[in-house]
C-alpha cells in the first residue's frame, strides 16, 4: 500500500508538472515579431543593421569580399549595402513559396520560405553572387543562415548575416 501511494504522489507530481510547462509558439512576446513566419522573418531583418559574417560561394569562402560592408533592409524592399563612401542599393523580400516544390533548395519542406535578394550590379561584380532566392537555415534576433544548392553546378552557398 505504501508503494501505491509513493507511485501515485509521484504520477501526481510528474502529472502537474507535465501541464505547468508550456510549449505556446505563440505565446505573447514583446520581443518577437507576428504574423507568418515570413513576415516575422522580414521583422527580423529590419530591426537594426547588419554585416556578413560568412559568404561560402560553392567551393570558396568569400566572407571577406564583403568585410565592412553594413546591410540594411527597409520596410520597403531597398536593400542598402554601405562602406564608407561606397553605397550599392538593390532589392530584397522574403516570401513563403510553400506552392512552388522546386524552390526549396534546402531539401527542407518544413519552411519554403525564401529570402531574395538582387542587386542590378554586372555579373563581374562581387554583389552578383548575393543575387538569389535563398533558403532559411536559421534565424534568430541577431543572426540569419541561409542556403542555396544551385541547379546548375550543384554546389552549396551559404550566407550569414549578423546584427550589428
Amino acid at each position: 500500500m505504501k508503494n501505491r501511494l509513493k507511485l501515485f504522489a509521484a504520477l501526481t507530481l510528474f502529472s502537474l508538472t507535465f501541464l505547468a510547462c508550456s510549449n505556446d509558439d505563440n505565446a505573447s512576446d514583446d520581443s518577437s515579431p507576428s504574423g507568418t513566419s515570413a513576415d516575422q522573418t522580414a521583422e527580423i531583418a529590419q530591426d537594426g543593421t547588419w554585416k556578413i559574417t560568412y559568404f561560402y560561394d560553392s567551393d570558396e569562402d568569400e566572407t571577406s569580399d564583403f568585410a565592412g560592408y553594413v546591410f540594411t533592409f527597409a520596410e520597403n524592399g531597398v536593400l542598402t549595402a554601405v562602406k564608407g563612401s561606397e553605397t550599392v542599393t538593390g532589392t530584397w523580400s522574403v516570401v513563403d513559396d510553400s506552392g512552388n516544390s522546386s524552390s526549396d533548395d534546402d531539401g527542407n519542406s518544413s519552411d519554403d520560405d525564401d529570402f531574395n535578394i538582387f542587386f542590378p550590379v554586372p555579373e563581374s561584380d562581387k554583389f552578383d553572387d548575393l543575387i538569389d532566392d535563398w533558403d532559411f537555415i536559421s534565424v534568430s534576433n541577431t543572426k540569419i543562415e541561409l542556403i542555396d544548392v544551385s541547379g546548375g553546378n550543384g554546389g552549396t552557398d551559404y550566407l550569414t548575416f549578423e546584427k550589428i
